[in-house]
């Protein structure tokens, strides 16, 4: 299934942007780091916008990832906090993007099932569980595992996609 690729796994947020690096080897994974990027709220929006912006380029000048995933985020309570989400989100797909990284999207859902095995799992079971898949994942913030969730589920579809490719059919 060809050699290892370096995955950059992102949880958008203003507060706090979670990110997580493994590597991929077939179906092995290897937890390379994890942390968040915390925004300073003294700031003005469009300075803790550069924040996140710095943040990822330093990230992924560091650990050289090939390929980002990013998590939908959805807000159903305040518009105002919706928009902000959103406008940290667009700098989350777009740092990577203008490093030339491929950049995958996954609903929360979607990754909760790659991750735990169903859709309707809560925040500690999927913690949980990237522990287990991830010895030595440090998870200091919920959303550092979220981001490490990230990059397990596309983890799990690349390796289907590249499967498929290859002309393997499940039974």
């Amino acid at each position: 299934m060809g050699g290892a690729i370096r995955l950059l796994g992102l949880d958008p947020g203003l507060q706090h942007t979670g990110w997580g690096v493994v590597e991929s080897h077939g179906s092995r994974l290897r937890h390379l780091s994890d942390g968040v990027i915390s925004t300073d709220t003294a700031l003005s929006l469009a300075e803790r916008l550069c924040q996140i912006h710095r943040a990822l380029n330093a990230l992924m000048e560091h650990w050289c990832p090939e390929e980002a995933a990013v998590e939908h985020t959805y807000v159903n309570k305040n518009p105002g906090a919706a928009l902000k989400l959103g406008q940290a989100r667009g700098v989350v797909l777009l740092a990577p993007a203008l490093a030339g990284l491929p950049v995958a999207e996954y609903q929360a859902m979607e990754v909760k099932r790659a991750v735990v095995g169903t859709g309707h799992a809560d925040k500690v079971q999927v913690s949980a569980m990237v522990r287990r898949l991830l010895p030595g994942a440090t998870l200091r913030r919920a959303d550092a595992a979220d981001a490490l969730a990230v990059a397990i589920c596309h983890a799990h579809h690349r390796a289907s996609r590249l499967a498929l490719a290859k002309g393997y059919v499940p039974a």
